[in-house]
């Protein structure tokens, strides 16, 4: 059987700073646009250039400046919540120090420290693995549903999180299907159907700069 792009000729230029919101029907390409721009998905054809970085010569390069949270906790379930932090904190150059703060910053109770990350429930396990992101201090976010799971308290905390990182000249793309929530965070709404952005709308004061073009390629499913 043939293989189909997930993308096909996404155009796309993102400003620092700017808080980005992609939506669309499951299977539109959303997901995987994310998966893009933090180098684990190649290109197919045309280009990518993310943090300066040509993703068609090199994927890996843009890997350590970017922070993608996902449907995966990318965590490692047979150790503590604390050792999962620090794994990820030195991975980045950052300290443990770095590591508590930012559990302490999404809500995740001290008592969790010690506990295997298997034994938390669904929304701990979401909390500690947005803390694993946001110790590494990404340049760019990548947030696939970043409210699922979470309770009032832990999406009032991301949407804090989200606004306080692009103040300091962080970069945010984001998928969600919460649009009330999701439209009041963003400056720019982007929604994609079949691989292709079909509409957009933007605050009145964002705009945007050729220096920081992100123009994306065909992708194939993988």
């Amino acid at each position: 059987m043939g293989r189909f792009p997930a993308l096909a000729g996404v155009d796309l230029d993102v400003s620092d700073s700017q808080i980005v919101l992609l939506s669309g029907h499951n299977g539109a390409g959303k997901s995987t646009l994310l998966r893009l721009c933090a180098g684990l998905v190649p290109l197919a054809s045309g280009s990518a250039v993310v943090l300066g970085n040509d993703l068609g010569k090199s994927r890996s390069a843009v890997r350590r400046r970017v922070g993608l949270l996902g449907h995966e906790t990318f965590l490692y379930e047979d150790l503590t919540v604390r050792e999962n932090l620090d794994f990820w904190s030195r991975a980045a150059g950052a300290t443990k120090e770095d590591g508590l703060s930012a559990l302490d910053r999404l809500g995740v109770a001290s008592r969790l420290h010690d506990v295997n990350v298997r034994g938390l429930s669904a929304g701990q396990r979401r909390r500690v693995s947005f803390a694993a992101m946001i110790c590494r201090r990404p340049e760019l976010w990548l947030l696939d549903e970043p409210h699922a799971g979470l309770d009032a308290a832990g999406r009032d905390t991301v949407d804090s999180l989200v606004t306080e990182a692009a103040a300091h000249g962080a970069t945010v793309l984001f998928v969600s299907h919460e649009l009330d929530r999701a439209d009041a965070l963003a400056d720019r709404h982007l929604v994609i159907d079949s691989g292709i952005i079909v509409d957009e709308t933007r605050r009145a004061d964002t705009s945007t700069t050729d220096s920081d073009s992100v123009p994306l390629g065909a992708i194939p499913d993988a």
